[in-house]
């Protein structure tokens, strides 16, 4: 379907800033939820298509596609420790911490499927024995990173050797123009002890839009280097639709940076749909790619 301007209007779908990806998205969106007939939502006191209504999408959480996945969500955001944007976690259709949980969430419930899918994604023999959200191993400790960076996936498994882990950065429609946190001394630590980065690559590293990359990647490495993390493996993995070529190119330009990119991987949300398909996921799947790719 050709997206004008006019049909984006119709479905009170038109950001102007908006890039052709996001335009797609943000309409598919709106669609989804007139499909459902659920409440239109406003942004900046404005209805906008790719919103849920307040306080109607916290009370049902309409946004989560099951009922198992709404019980992940309301344990998950009773949890003091972890950062919940609210209301966002709540109405925004577009937001990737939605996405998190309706693509693991029964993933969580279910470690054989989990297990399955993670056997497909890392090409190996090992279990899966926990999924966490917006995970922190100690958020301002100084020996990690010193800030309050989490991973929006912590996938656990056991292999012959021991245990590992993949911290997972989830993306649907973002673009990677936030600010930069603010530069910390532990940063430049951790990258040399981790030994993995170009040399010459540090000030690409610092900026956007590669910079958020960075400290999730430093994340990792410090849970390597702690030796009380119990960790003998661990992965970094960026999670992002095809079709988002704004973190694609980030993604390319980012593995540009590594000398040793045995800790980083990258999926499509499509990917990991195909491997959740494989293990045997039930229709859940395949609402999860309907809503979010259209397919």
């Amino acid at each position: 379907m050709l997206i004008t301007k006019d049909i984006l209007v119709e479905h009170q779908a038109f950001i102007d800033r908006d890039n052709e990806f996001q335009r797609e998205a943000r309409l598919r969106q709106a669609l989804w939820r007139e499909r459902r007939g659920l409440p239109i939502g406003l942004h900046k006191g404005k209805p906008l298509g790719s919103r849920l209504a307040m306080p109607f999408a916290q009370g049902t959480l309409a946004n989560y596609l099951t009922e198992n996945i709404k019980s992940v969500v309301r344990a998950e955001v009773q949890r003091t420790e972890k950062l919940y944007r609210a209301p966002r976690i709540y109405d925004d259709l577009l937001s990737s911490q939605p996405l998190c949980f309706n693509l693991f969430g029964e993933l969580h419930l279910d470690l054989d499927l989990a297990t399955a899918v993670f056997r497909h994604l890392l090409g190996e023999n090992l279990r899966v024995t926990g999924i966490e959200f917006e995970h922190s191993p100690g958020r301002g400790e100084r020996r990690f990173t010193h800030d309050g960076s989490a991973l929006d996936v912590f996938v656990k498994y056991d292999f012959n050797g021991g245990a590992g882990f993949v911290g997972v950065e989830v993306k649907y429609v973002e673009d990677l123009e936030r600010d930069e946190a603010r530069h910390r001394k532990r940063y430049d630590e951790l990258t040399g002890q981790m030994g993995i980065f170009e040399p010459s690559a540090l000030s690409q590293l610092r900026v956007r839009p590669l910079e958020q990359f960075w400290r999730d990647h430093l994340l990792v490495g410090s849970m390597l280097l702690d030796q009380e993390s119990g960790f003998e493996r661990g992965m970094f993995a960026v999670l992002y639709p095809r079709g988002n070529t704004v973190i694609e190119s980030a993604v390319t330009r980012y593995r540009s940076c590594l000398l040793d990119a045995s800790t980083f991987t990258s999926w499509t949300l499509e990917q990991v749909l195909d491997a959740v398909d494989q293990a045997g996921a039930g229709s859940w799947a395949t609402e999860v790619r309907r809503r979010y790719l259209g397919s």
